[in-house]
């Protein structure tokens, strides 16, 4: 019997390499998403994953490299591509004065639908989105979720087989998070819809089938969240310290274990966590204020990858 068929993936970038000046924000960045992906870009502001989501939009040209997506070439067939990927940007893309409908009937004109096919391709978005019974209200009235949907609504009219999202869950509230996941997963179990998006929150990272962690334009990281978390190894022990660089060198000297600080805190990875607990606290007496035992997160992992958190890396970074 023949093998079976191996889908190309839909979406490949290699060596890209972009530049601002001096400065570089994309450093030889690979990697591919397979068809009916969600595949995550996450890391902090400034760490060079809106500049990738801009070149994966057509939006900019990278310094070096290049990619394709559905088999289109990012640089030269730019035209052809844009036809066939939808983009959420960040910033709401919704003009508020108008009404939901008007909305989406002049994007529909943007990429030449009209007459009876773009009424019902509206209709069919509408009852997908819950938004039939807020057709006619205006945009501004809406809630930040109901208006998140609109902006999704918009990027579906033309059928596009790639979406891609830059921090879709801004400004939205858990409950509208929870609704936009719902509706990314019908996406791409229902329509076989491959989604992109960028993120520095990790719940919505860990939503993701697979996700890069990206940090100063390198990807350090590339796997199925659960795979990441398995990379780490045992249990982490946090304890925190009134000095936690003298209590991290003494626990590497005295017990032969390798402990991170960061900040007023002692960070260890061990697989028997509940017993060196009770070593520490036994060999450094009245030095720990409180210590905790948890699993491996993906905060875990790019502090592994990294050296920092990832809200101190958010901190120290200018947004790119």
């Amino acid at each position: 019997m023949p093998a079976a068929e191996i889908a190309a993936p839909a979406l490949v970038v290699s060596e890209l390499t972009h530049r601002y000046g001096d400065r570089l924000a994309l450093d030889h960045v690979s990697l591919e998403v397979a068809p009916g992906e969600i595949f995550g870009l996450l890391g902090p502001n400034g760490g060079g994953k809106t500049t990738l989501f801009r070149i994966l939009s057509t939006l900019l040209t990278p310094t070096s490299g290049g990619g394709s997506i559905l088999g289109l070439d990012l640089l030269r067939q730019r035209a052809e591509l844009r036809g066939r990927i939808g983009i959420v940007f960040q910033a709401p893309s919704v003009d508020k004065k108008l009404r939901v409908r008007e909305n989406l009937e002049h994007q529909g004109h943007l990429y030449g639908l009209s007459g009876a096919a773009l009424r019902e391709r509206i209709d069919d978005l509408l009852l997908e989105f819950n938004l039939r019974d807020r057709a006619r209200d205006l945009v501004e009235t809406l809630s930040g979720g109901l208006q998140r949907r609109v902006e999704i609504a918009k990027s579906l009219l033309h059928r596009p087989e790639v979406l891609l999202l830059d921090e879709p869950s801004t400004g939205l509230d858990p409950g509208a998070r929870l609704d936009l996941w719902q509706t990314l997963y019908r996406l791409r179990d229902q329509q076989k819809v491959t989604v992109l998006l960028t993120t520095h929150l990790m719940e919505e990272a860990e939503r993701c089938d697979r996700i890069a962690i990206i940090d100063h334009g390198r990807i350090v990281a590339l796997n199925a969240p659960e795979a990441l978390r398995t990379e780490i190894g045992g249990e982490i022990i946090s304890a925190r310290t009134k000095d936690a660089t003298s209590l991290g060198e003494r626990i590497a000297t005295m017990l032969k274990l390798e402990a991170s600080v960061l900040n007023d805190e002692v960070r260890i990875e061990h697989p028997e966590g509940p017993a060196l607990i009770a070593r520490l606290l036994e060999k450094f007496p009245g030095e720990i204020d409180s210590i905790t035992l948890a699993k491996p997160t993906l905060e875990d992992v790019f502090i592994a990858k990294t050296g920092r958190r990832l809200d101190d890396a958010d901190e120290k970074l200018a947004r790119t």
